[in-house]
């Protein structure tokens, strides 16, 4: 397991994405936990971790400016339920394939209240007859869940 310290941000790709926003990408490290990244000084507006072996989605210092996050192909199974307050501006959140098992785990995903897009899809959370519903009553200003439209009722 590797430790995502300042070497490891410091030498990983950076560049404008397809969308302009100024983005890092830590994939494929085997990060096993999210620390340190207050050596960004904030200076992204996405950050790639998918491809690692991260297992709890916490540990963030306040990043103001981050609207994207990409953390699938990991071990997630537990979210901070003060991500908010450290992500104020996260509008897209996509943790495709990881451990989310039950609806109240995703409970703390309300904290985040710019969230208009997420992805939740190959965690076994998804396979529960009541998970969209729930969802979008968590997240009422979600748009798209699992990259398909959420439509008024």
């Amino acid at each position: 397991m590797v430790r995502l310290g300042a070497e490891l941000i410091s030498r990983a790709p950076q560049y404008l994405n397809a969308v302009k926003d100024r983005e890092i990408d830590l994939r494929g490290n085997k990060i096993a936990a999210i620390e340190n990244l207050g050596v960004t000084a904030d200076q992204y507006d996405s950050i790639d971790l998918s491809d690692n072996e991260i297992v709890k989605l916490d540990g963030f210092p306040e990043l103001r400016r981050l609207s994207t996050l990409l953390i699938s192909n990991n071990r997630i199974s537990r979210i901070s339920s003060s991500l908010g307050e450290f992500l104020p501006k996260l509008h897209t959140l996509v943790l495709t394939n990881n451990r989310l098992s039950n609806l109240a785990e995703l409970d703390p995903l309300a904290s985040l209240v710019k969230l208009h897009t997420l992805s939740l899809l190959e965690n076994v959370v998804t396979k529960l007859p009541e998970y969209r519903l729930y969802v979008i009553h968590k997240l009422p200003n979600l748009r798209l869940l699992d990259f398909s439209k959420v439509k008024a009722k």
